[in-house]
């Protein structure tokens, strides 16, 4: 049996590693974001004798504060090293919005860094189609979560599952804080010594994507200040991936509530997933439908 050549197959053809077909993939995506861009966009005069159709890539490269050889180098996939801020540089030059930021980074493999268009807090909301369809999943709770439990939008069920309590808390909109800063006597979970490590460590798994992010930074750092229970579990390094769980619910008013939880990931909104809640029985079922309907009387 014939070995074949390194990068060659057997018979002689051509492997196209993992790396190089990213690499690959970064060149075509560079040039099809650097001709939508027109000179007049970036308010530069177009020239004589043009036949780029968007920017030149020493234009890009200067407007980016870059060398025309490495941006050159960069274009064409040679494997060179790149920074986070010279990745932001090119693309506010190039004007990629959130998802297509992203997708440079990856591209490019470098860890994404923090987007300087998101929101200070990086608690954005979301828009009536989203809210609408959570609404449509009721009685069953259902919340959109980003990757660091901040609570960006909930349905009338979830709210009567856990906003009274977590209203008495005086806490952030944020499911984590609220849990670990509940009294005992409003917890919801049945089992949170079970629940709320799996909580700490979903949210574990997501922080290697953000790790020096200002904004997940400082929420470790007040929720490990504010919570030894946190500041444990964080430190056991635990990671786990969100998938369907289920959990047990304590409400005063209808009793313990068997739910089946399921995450969804939400186009257009990376990082963020809508968590719903189905009951698990036939009485859990009933509980839930009782809770809606002391919900709709005001009680």
């Amino acid at each position: 049996m014939t070995e074949g050549r390194p990068g060659r197959t057997a018979d002689g053809a051509a492997v196209r590693t993992p790396g190089r077909r990213r690499r690959s993939e970064l060149t075509a995506f560079l040039r099809s974001r650097r001709a939508r861009v027109t000179p007049a966009d970036v308010g530069m005069a177009p020239g004589l004798r043009r036949r780029t159709p968007g920017l030149r890539r020493e234009e890009v490269a200067q407007l980016s504060g870059v060398g025309v050889t490495w941006y050159t180098w960069l274009e064409q996939g040679r494997p060179i090293n790149a920074s986070a801020q010279v990745l932001d540089a090119i693309a506010r030059t190039l004007r990629l919005d959130g998802p297509e930021r992203q997708h440079l980074y990856h591209l490019a493999e470098v860890p994404q860094g923090p987007d300087p268009q998101a929101d200070a807090e990086g608690s954005e909301g979301v828009g009536p189609e989203i809210q609408g369809i959570i609404d449509a999943l009721e009685p069953n709770p259902a919340v959109v979560y980003n990757e660091r439990y901040d609570i960006l939008a909930t349905n009338g069920g979830y709210d009567s599952l856990f906003s009274p309590r977590a209203e008495r808390s005086s806490c952030p909109r944020n499911a984590l804080w609220t849990l670990f800063h509940m009294p005992e006597c409003d917890y919801p979970l049945v089992h949170p010594e079970r629940e709320l490590p799996m909580m700490v460590a979903t949210m574990r798994s997501a922080y290697g994507r953000h790790v020096g992010e200002p904004v997940w930074e400082s929420f470790i750092q007040r929720l490990s200040a504010a919570s030894t229970a946190f500041a444990e579990l964080w430190e056991g390094g635990d990671v786990v991936q969100p998938g369907p769980r289920v959990k047990a619910f304590q409400h005063p008013a209808v009793g313990e509530i068997g739910m089946t939880s399921v995450s969804l990931a939400v186009n257009g909104m990376p990082g963020c997933r809508i968590v719903v809640y189905t009951p698990s029985g036939d009485e859990s079922r009933r509980r839930v439908a009782l809770l809606s309907e002391l919900r709709n009387q005001g009680a």
